[in-house]
């Protein structure tokens, strides 16, 4: 049987795809089914069995059997999303800090790192032995295109935010990027329904004010040399980045519905960033990308080579536990709930300026601060609330399903 990460399915799986049905088909019958199997056989129905497969039914629910599995594993990735995003910020400043400037490095980072997604995927089956499932069970061919695309548009958002960083100050950067929240929230509820809530529509308000004002309190770091063509260029590469990416995340969400396990999501995932590598790699052949990379590690960046290459690859590492973090908050939750954690982190980013590199930290940036943890605290309580109140009635409705089998037992025994 699946362990953790396996059998795990987010709280919106699509009521007719219960991944222990597809479990089934490769295992032999629960002692339920071989139970039922004699009455099929014998053409026999009546109303106790069809209460009883029923109350399997519900019984048999992945949010019922995987309540206690569940809250970890979202733990897990919330980390991986925490850790990944305030480090990569902190190393992208480090190494533009120190004179690194090329964009090809900042594209290539964000995806280069897919090699590390062969650990969830491979050593739970091979080493650890906690699955049955062999890895890429059930990826179909057209799974496969659809997260090529998909990893074509994330190589495309990582390239369009690595020009708009390149040219443009960090607070336009900041307060253009800041809208990505709000397409987040309208392409949500166009592509996967998604319910507008007070919850969700508080915090996408609070976290974008937030934003807004991390801009505005960081309006002195216009690079040199900013030319007005520059400046467009930036521009629109940034507006471009934001819409990609507030795309990107509905279509993730899309996609995993027909995901019956975590372990698909991060073959899923590997797929995605290797096809934004390729895409990647080629523009860096055909831009001399290679060459400017290799001039700036020897002759620009001023802590030395190897300090270079450690920062570089510390980075690539950083950014691939960001966008793991972030492929298990879509399938464990819901896009918007993907836009607005990585949205929050933008204060926590700049608390990591302020405790390492000793940015100035005004009240600007307080209030900041303050509106990013009300918003996403607020949502947090919000999803809590729903989880609650979805627990006890699911309970609710086992309860009375299993009372009113016994009761029909009872009358058939009498009979």
């Amino acid at each position: 049987m699946d362990t953790l990460v396996h059998q795990i399915s987010p709280p919106n799986f699509p009521k007719n795809q219960n991944p222990q049905h597809h479990h089934n088909h490769h295992h032999p019958s629960s002692p339920l089914d071989q139970q039922q199997h004699p009455q099929d056989q014998a053409g026999i129905g009546s109303v106790s069995s069809l209460l009883l497969a029923m109350n399997t039914n519900i019984n048999n629910k992945p949010n019922n059997n995987n309540d206690k599995r569940y809250v970890p594993l979202l733990v897990v990735n919330y980390l991986c999303l925490f850790v990944g995003s305030v480090s990569s910020s902190l190393l992208s400043k480090y190494y533009f800090n120190h004179k690194g400037s090329s964009r090809w490095v900042s594209t290539w980072v964000q995806c280069a790192g897919f090699p590390l997604l062969l650990i969830p995927i491979f050593v739970p089956y091979h080493l650890l032995k906690f699955t049955e499932r062999k890895p890429f069970t059930r990826f179909t061919p057209k799974i496969t295109i659809i997260s090529i695309f998909i990893g074509f548009l994330l190589g495309i958002n990582n390239l369009l935010f690595s020009w708009g960083n390149s040219y443009l100050p960090v607070s336009t950067s900041s307060l253009l990027l800041s809208s990505q929240l709000a397409f987040n929230l309208i392409l949500s509820v166009i592509i996967v329904k998604q319910r507008i809530t007070f919850s969700n529509l508080n915090c996408v308000i609070l976290l974008t004010l937030s934003s807004v004002l991390i801009a505005l309190g960081s309006n002195n770091d216009k690079p040199q040399g900013l030319t007005r063509s520059k400046y467009f260029i930036g521009f629109f590469s940034t507006i471009g980045a934001g819409l990609l990416f507030a795309l990107y995340l509905p279509l993730m969400e899309k996609l995993f519905r027909r995901v019956y396990c975590f372990e698909m999501v991060m073959e899923m995932q590997l797929v995605m960033e290797i096809a934004a590598t390729v895409l990647a790699t080629i523009g860096m052949a055909l831009d001399g990308g290679f060459s400017e990379i290799r001039n700036e590690s020897k002759k620009v960046f001023d802590k030395g080579e190897k300090v270079y290459w450690v920062t570089v690859f510390s980075n690539v590492v950083t950014w691939q536990l960001c966008f793991m973090g972030t492929a298990g908050m879509v399938f464990l939750t819901s896009s918007i709930t993907g836009g607005i954690c990585m949205t929050a982190l933008m204060g926590m980013n700049v608390l990591g300026g302020v405790l390492v590199y000793g940015d100035e930290f005004g009240g600007v940036k307080a209030v900041s601060t303050v509106l990013c943890v009300w918003g996403f605290c607020s949502y947090v309580y919000g999803m809590y609330i729903k989880m609650r109140d979805d627990k006890r009635n699911n309970s609710s409705g086992a309860t009375t399903a299993t009372t009113t089998m016994e009761m029909v037992n009872n009358n058939d025994g009498g009979v």
